[in-house]
């Protein structure tokens, strides 16, 4: 049958499919400290996190607020949506700022398992009905709750999401048990399903298979079977925010019935790429300055000319500052529940 590729085969296959199976390979030729550790190189910091973890982030701007037509269209999501996000990150920060990482990790994980599902549900267009179809929306969201349950049931983990303590935790080895049978279970059920429908049809929907196994296969190894602080940010952060910029840049399914949401506007002319990959960058250098002269103060050979920067440290202020740095995160958490969506 033919596959329901995003823009091609060679396009989905090395920018969306691949980078959980080449963060893996990464991860497998790591030193083993890097694998149990806490231990994470500099340069490592930088390509993962201000490169591709942050930058990704700035991807949802040329889809939004840099795209006349999706600007028009969204004008009001795009007024709401900062401001509404900015006032309850101030609000939660008034109640302590473990309260403020908290809350913005649990929605960062959200934001995460959606993308997933999201990618699901475009690679699963052309699907035809047929008994167990919804083993695979079960399978991909439990093949990332689940490392998440027992990252909460095992406390003592090399990483964390944002800050020591963001997520709640309890060593809990039954839930661990019960957790992990399911998981068992499940992969199972949909092996065996995936199985019967190619004996009796001869069909294979080769991207969602795939999308599956990496999904599968970065948030256990990096969750669950290693815990190194640099295992995990490579596969979590390989896997989402590649494959993400891949999208934005793809622009969306060609299929989709809204030609407005899947043009890539007037900035993608000849030099559109290198604007693109330019600007992204640039963004999330100046924010992640920003933050590391107001407040952490962690990479100063990095970001020396930020150093210059007042370092806040009064609670009062940082109700308001953390709020506002994080902005561009938590706007893009929300918007990316609404700019991809479609009627069909």
């Amino acid at each position: 049958m033919p596959q329901p590729w995003i823009r091609s085969p060679r396009y989905d296959g090395l920018l969306i499919l691949a980078p959980p199976f080449l963060a893996l390979l990464v991860v497998l030729l790591l030193p083993a400290p890097y694998r149990y550790s806490a231990a994470m190189p500099l340069l490592a910091w930088v390509a993962l996190v201000v490169l591709i973890d942050v930058a990704h982030v700035y991807g949802t701007l040329f889809q939004t607020y840099f795209d006349p037509v999706n600007r028009r269209q969204r004008r009001t999501l795009l007024w709401v949506a900062p401001l509404a996000c900015y006032a309850a990150g101030v609000a939660l920060h008034s109640l302590g700022g473990v309260v403020f990482w908290r809350a913005l990790a649990y929605l960062a994980v959200f934001h995460f398992i959606r993308q997933q599902y999201g990618f699901l549900r475009i690679y699963s267009r052309h699907d035809a009905p047929a008994p167990g179809r919804w083993l695979a929306t079960a399978l991909i969201y439990y093949a990332t709750i689940y490392p998440l349950l027992y990252w909460h049931f095992s406390p003592g983990r090399n990483f964390n999401w944002f800050v020591d303590g963001d997520f709640v935790q309890l060593d809990w080895p039954t839930g661990r048990a019960i957790a992990t049978g399911l998981y068992v279970g499940l992969i199972a059920a949909y092996t065996t399903r995936e199985s019967w429908l190619w004996w009796h049809t001869r069909t294979f929907n080769v991207p969602r298979n795939l999308l599956l196994a990496g999904t599968l296969v970065s948030w256990y190894v990096g969750i669950v079977l290693f815990n190194g602080d640099l295992a995990f940010t490579l596969l979590n952060v390989v896997s989402h925010g590649i494959p993400y910029l891949a999208l934005v840049w793809a622009g969306g399914p060609k299929s989709a019935q809204a030609p407005a949401l899947i043009r890539r506007g007037a900035w993608a002319g000849r030099y559109g790429l290198a604007v693109f990959i330019g600007a992204v960058v640039l963004f999330a250098f100046l924010e992640e300055g920003l933050w590391d002269g107001l407040v952490w103060r962690e990479h100063s050979t990095l970001f020396g000319w930020f150093q210059h920067l007042p370092a806040i440290a009064s609670p009062a202020l940082l109700m308001w500052l953390v709020p506002l740095l994080a902005l561009p995160q938590s706007t893009h958490y929300v918007l990316d529940g609404f700019i991809w969506r479609r009627k069909k």
